[in-house]
C-alpha cells in the first residue's frame, strides 16, 4: 500500500547515487520509472475491459517483465539492461499502431537513466512496485504526492517555469469556464497544471460516459522540453486520461501562422506563457513583419489570438514588459484590442512566482471577435498581515474569493477601476494603468519593513541552502569518478 513514505524512501536511496546530482535529475529518473508501472497497471486493467487489447509496449519492455519480481534482475545487469536495451528499445518503438505506444515513443525520445549503481535503482524499483494505480486508494494517495514534488521544481533554477500556482491555474480557468464539448488549449502546457484544473471543472457538468469522453478528446497541450512533457503525460494518466494522444511534443511557436486554418481554431486557452526569455533565431519569422520579436511571451500573445474561434477565451498571464512596451508591443496591443474584448486585467503583487522570477505579472481575460470598450483592472492585494510572498507562504485559492465575489458584478472600490478604450489610445495603448485608489506615497511601518526584511532573509537563506547542497552533490559526484 503506498504511503507518502514511500516517496521519501525513493528520494534517500536516490541520493545515494552518484548519478543523481540535484533535484532535476532525481525527479526525471523517478518519473520515467513511475510512468511505465502507470502503464503496465492501466494495461492490466484495460485488458479486463477491452475485447481486442493490444497491449503498449513488447513483452520484454514491460514493467512486470523486468521489474515486477521481487527477486528480479539487480545490479550491473539491470543497469546494462536499462541503458542499453530498455531506452533505446522505447524511443525506437514501432510507427503508427497502438496510440499509447505512439505517445511513449515521444515521451522516451530524451529520456536517460542517471542511476549508477543497479543494486539502488533495483531498491527504488521495489519501492515503486509498493503503489498499485488500480486501487483509488493509492491513487488518489499518490496525486497529491505527485502535486507536492511539481511544486518542488519551482525553486530548482530554470525548472521553475514549469510550475504554475495552484492558486492561479484554479483561479483562470474557473474564471474563463470551459464547457463539455468545447476545445481547450494550453499551448505552453508544461506539466499540465491547468489542463487539470480544466478537466476538474467540466466534470462537475459531465451527466454521461459520452461527456467524460468528449472531455477527454477536447483538451489539447504542447510541450517542448522533455523533462515536462513526461510528467505531463504522468500527470494526465493519474487524471485518468487513458490515452493522453492530444499530448503533444514540439514547440507550438515552430509552426507559421498563415498556416493555420480554422479546423486548428480553439474555444478557450488557459496558459502561463514562458516570460522573460528570447526563442532561437528564426522562430520569429514564422509571424507577420509587424508582430516579429524573439520575445516567447510576445508570440504566444499572438499565437493565441489568431487560433482562438469568433466568441473564444483566454485566460493567460502576462508579464508587465507586455503592458508598457512600445514598437513592436505597441502594434500587438492595438490588434489584441481591435480583434478582442481585453475585459478584465488582474494585477498580481510582487513574488508570486518566487523564487524562480521576481517579475510583476498579470492575468489577462479576454474574448475573440469583438473589440475592447473598456477594461476592468482588478489590484490583487496581500492578505491582511503578508507583505510578500515565497516557496514556504505562497499565494492561496482561498485570497481570489474577492475576485470572483467581483467579477459578475462589478463596481468600482480600493481594488478595482475601469479604464476606456479611448483614454488607452490616447496614451498609446499603454495598458500599465496604475490603480487610482492607491495613495501614491505609502510609506510602510517599521514594523511591516521590518517583517518584510525577515522574510526576506529567511527566504534568502532557503535557496543558499539548496545552492549548497547541490555544491555538495556536485564535489562529491565529481569525487567519486
Amino acid at each position: 500500500m503506498f504511503t507518502p513514505s514511500t516517496i521519501k524512501a525513493i528520494q534517500d536511496i536516490m541520493r545515494q547515487d552518484i548519478g543523481l546530482d540535484g533535484d532535476a535529475t532525481r525527479l526525471s529518473q523517478m518519473v520515467w520509472l513511475i510512468y511505465l508501472k502507470i502503464l503496465d497497471d492501466e494495461d492490466k486493467a484495460l485488458e479486463i475491459r477491452k475485447d481486442k487489447f493490444i497491449p503498449t509496449l513488447p513483452k520484454k519492455y514491460q514493467w512486470g517483465t523486468w521489474a515486477g519480481p521481487m527477486d528480479g534482475m539487480t545490479g550491473d545487469k539491470l543497469i546494462e539492461f536499462v541503458n542499453n536495451d530498455l531506452l533505446p528499445g522505447l524511443r525506437n518503438l514501432p510507427k503508427g499502431g497502438n496510440k499509447r505506444t505512439d505517445l511513449t515513443r515521444m515521451a522516451f525520445k530524451d529520456v536517460y537513466n542517471f542511476m549508477r549503481k543497479g543494486t539502488l535503482l533495483k531498491q527504488v524499483i521495489n519501492k515503486i512496485n509498493e503503489i498499485d494505480f488500480n486501487a483509488s486508494k493509492d491513487r488518489h494517495a499518490f496525486n497529491e504526492i505527485y502535486e507536492r514534488l511539481l511544486k518542488g521544481l519551482q525553486s530548482a533554477g530554470n525548472f521553475g517555469e514549469m510550475y504554475t500556482p495552484r492558486a492561479l491555474t484554479e483561479f483562470i480557468v474557473e474564471m474563463v469556464d470551459p464547457k463539455v464539448g468545447e476545445s481547450i488549449l494550453d499551448p505552453a502546457v508544461g506539466t499540465g497544471g491547468f489542463l487539470v484544473h480544466a478537466l476538474e471543472h467540466m466534470r462537475k457538468q459531465v451527466k454521461s460516459v459520452k461527456d467524460e469522453q468528449k472531455i477527454q478528446e477536447s483538451i489539447h497541450g504542447v510541450e517542448k522540453k522533455p523533462l515536462p512533457f513526461m510528467l505531463l503525460i504522468t500527470n494526465m494518466m493519474l487524471h485518468g486520461i487513458e490515452e493522453p494522444i492530444t499530448m503533444r511534443r514540439g514547440n507550438t511557436l515552430e509552426k507559421p501562422l498563415r498556416e493555420y486554418t480554422d479546423a486548428d481554431k480553439i474555444d478557450c486557452v488557459i496558459t502561463n506563457p514562458p516570460f522573460g526569455g528570447t526563442e532561437e533565431p528564426g522562430i520569429e519569422s514564422n509571424f507577420p513583419k509587424e508582430f516579429q520579436t524573439r520575445a516567447t511571451e510576445d508570440l504566444f500573445l499572438v499565437l493565441i489570438v489568431r487560433l482562438l474561434k469568433k466568441h473564444g477565451r483566454a485566460g493567460i498571464v502576462l508579464p508587465d514588459g507586455t503592458l508598457f512596451g512600445e514598437g513592436m508591443k505597441t502594434a500587438l496591443k492595438k490588434m489584441l484590442l481591435e480583434e478582442c474584448n481585453l475585459h478584465t486585467i488582474v494585477r498580481l503583487p510582487k513574488n508570486v512566482f518566487s523564487p524562480y522570477t521576481s517579475i510583476n505579472t498579470n492575468l489577462l481575460f479576454f474574448t475573440k471577435g469583438e473589440p475592447t470598450k473598456e477594461i476592468w483592472y482588478y489590484e490583487h492585494p496581500y492578505p491582511e498581515g503578508k507583505t510578500s510572498y515565497s516557496t514556504s507562504s505562497p499565494i492561496t485559492v482561498e485570497e481570489f474569493d474577492v475576485e470572483k465575489k467581483w467579477w459578475n458584478k462589478r463596481e468600482e472600490n480600493e481594488h478595482a477601476w475601469k479604464v476606456s478604450i479611448d483614454e488607452i489610445i490616447s496614451h498609446n495603448y499603454n495598458l500599465d494603468i496604475k490603480n487610482p485608489n492607491t495613495p501614491i506615497d505609502i510609506i510602510e511601518s517599521p514594523e511591516e519593513l521590518l517583517k518584510s526584511y525577515r522574510d526576506k532573509q529567511k527566504e534568502t537563506k532557503e535557496v543558499l541552502i539548496k545552492i549548497r547542497n547541490i555544491i555538495i552533490e556536485s564535489l562529491s559526484h565529481y569525487d567519486s569518478k
